[in-house]
């Protein structure tokens, strides 16, 4: 029966990075999940370069629009940046015969430093270094970036024309963008001379006091508080840069009034929406400073806490009547930063995205499984706290991947549940060596134990294949990514549709 199982598949078996039999996705679930959990970083089993070269191909497999639409999902729902560049210019280089280039690449391109990191991809991508050996742009690249170009005002031109491979005059030499009335031209004139006006950001304005002289060490300390307290007063220093420089306000000492401030900040609920900031970045910011020697610092973590739950208010959880189980990947593989800049590990992003949903049931069970799956009892509320919990405890079940573990003992305490969510990078094995899988354990379950019973597969690094077969008739779905976006997908699952569905209803 268990080979018989197998022999009925519709999809392509293969191997996973661990060598143990997975299946294969389809190149548009393969190249949403490489999408939604790119960083273009190494990350554990494949470089960067690698993961470049997958999305050229996968672009070339996919139709035009699909990856069209894609690109701005990444953008718009989930928050990427530079990935949506990425897939506009590999759609370029395929695809020509419409607008549709030009169009999406007005559309993800919302920064003015997104149009040089654009064309710096472009020059790499096509193995060209330098404005002069860039060449002629496609007719559609060069329409949608001087669209791009026309929205920038001289403020936002001067905040993000920074050195690099290509800068922004570079950029705008290439496009050659038609402005749009006189006061424009008079700023694009600016930016070929080198004479924008210098903007007012947190880093000029540090940058400045770290340019003056000061007689002793206290008097340097004392212009920095003052610069932080002025900032922080002036209202102009965003809502990421606040959450990054949390360290930097507390080391510098600034006034209990202005802390105050900033925790008001950090908590406010429209200021929460409107920062549009991945869930993992709180908890970067609440490890920042728990170990802090500052007075301030619970009033910070307090502030963390209820800004997570702000973030939280409209993901749709289950009530009492759905029973729920939420499972969290704490293998080996899952301790591997998310970019090569970041302390964050994809573990820390499961367990973020693990405890955001729990926050929001009311029937759930949740654990992480390695060598073993262990039930972990913590209270609804607290997602960050209860993250480091989890933190603290995962070496009491060791590192291997046996995700099997976790619908095996629901199997045998013949346990009926109607959702089981897992956060994982799908690169399960079984060190037990008893043939035991997750596909075989989730079929029994299914036939013997509960069969209106749904999988639900977190993929936190989207490496093209899961650990059993994505069907709706066999009660298996995909959802990809680091966002509390993933969540809305739930919504859709429960309608008959997919996350596919929810990309494919962008209007281009």
């Amino acid at each position: 029966m268990r080979f018989n199982f197998f022999s009925r598949t519709t999809a392509t078996l293969t191997t996973n990075y661990e060598g143990a039999p997975a299946f294969a996705l389809t190149p548009q679930l393969e190249l949403y999940a490489a999408v939604a959990t790119a960083a273009l970083s190494d990350q554990f089993y494949e470089t960067a370069g690698t993961r470049l070269q997958r999305f050229r191909a996968l672009v070339a497999k996919n139709e035009p629009r699909f990856v069209a639409q894609l690109a701005v999902y990444a953008r718009e729902q989930l928050h990427l940046r530079s990935v949506p560049l990425v897939l506009a210019v590999e759609l370029a280089r395929v695809h020509n015969g419409d607008d549709t280039v030009a169009r999406l690449v007005a559309r993800v391109v919302a920064r003015a430093d997104e149009i040089t990191e654009l064309l710096a991809y472009y020059a790499a991508a096509n193995a060209r270094t330098g404005r002069k050996t860039l060449g002629r742009l496609s007719k559609q690249m060069q329409r949608g970036l001087a669209e791009a170009f026309n929205r920038f005002d001289a403020y936002q031109l001067a905040k993000y024309d920074r050195a690099g491979a290509v800068r922004l005059r570079d950029a705008l030499f290439l496009v050659h963008p038609s402005a749009k009335d006189a006061a424009q031209q008079a700023v694009f004139d600016q930016l070929v001379r080198g004479e924008l006006p210098t903007p007012y950001t947190w880093e000029t304005e540090l940058s400045a006091v770290g340019q003056q002289a000061f007689a002793t060490a206290a008097d340097r300390q004392t212009a920095v508080r003052t610069a932080w307290e002025t900032l922080v007063a002036s209202g102009k220093l965003g809502y990421m840069a606040l959450l990054r420089n949390l360290r930097n306000l507390l080391e510098a000492n600034v006034s209990a009034e202005t802390m105050a401030q900033v925790c008001a900040i950090l908590a406010n609920r429209a200021a929460v929406a409107r920062s549009k900031q991945l869930p993992f970045r709180f908890l970067a910011a609440y490890r920042e400073v728990k170990a802090l020697p500052s007075g301030h610092v619970a009033a910070v973590l307090t502030a963390l806490e209820n800004a997570m739950a702000h973030s939280a208010e409209n993901l749709r959880g289950f009530g009492p009547a759905t029973r729920v189980v939420v499972a969290c990947d704490v293998s080996g593989s899952m301790r591997q930063p998310i970019s090569a800049r970041s302390k964050v590990l994809l573990y820390d992003v499961g367990l973020v995205l693990g405890m955001l949903l729990q926050s929001r049931c009311q029937n759930v069970v949740a654990g992480m499984f390695g060598n073993t799956w262990k039930r972990v009892v913590l209270p609804r509320g607290p997602v960050l706290r209860n993250v480091d919990e989890f933190y603290s405890r995962e070496g009491e079940v060791g590192y291997s991947t046996n995700g099997h573990l976790v619908i095996q003992e629901l199997y045998l305490r013949r346990e009926v549940v109607d959702k089981v969510m897992i956060f994982t990078d799908c690169q399960l094995w079984n060190s037990r060596g008893d043939g035991g899988t997750l596909a075989r354990q989730w079929a029994d379950y299914r036939r013997h134990v509960a069969p209106e019973a749904r999988l639900y597969l977190f993929d936190l690094a989207g490496l093209g294949t899961a650990p059993l077969e994505v069907r709706p008739e066999l009660g298996v779905a995909l959802i990809a990514g680091w966002s509390d976006k993933v969540f809305d997908v739930l919504g859709a699952l429960e309608n008959g549709g997919s996350a596919l569905t929810e990309i494919q209803k962008i209007d281009l």
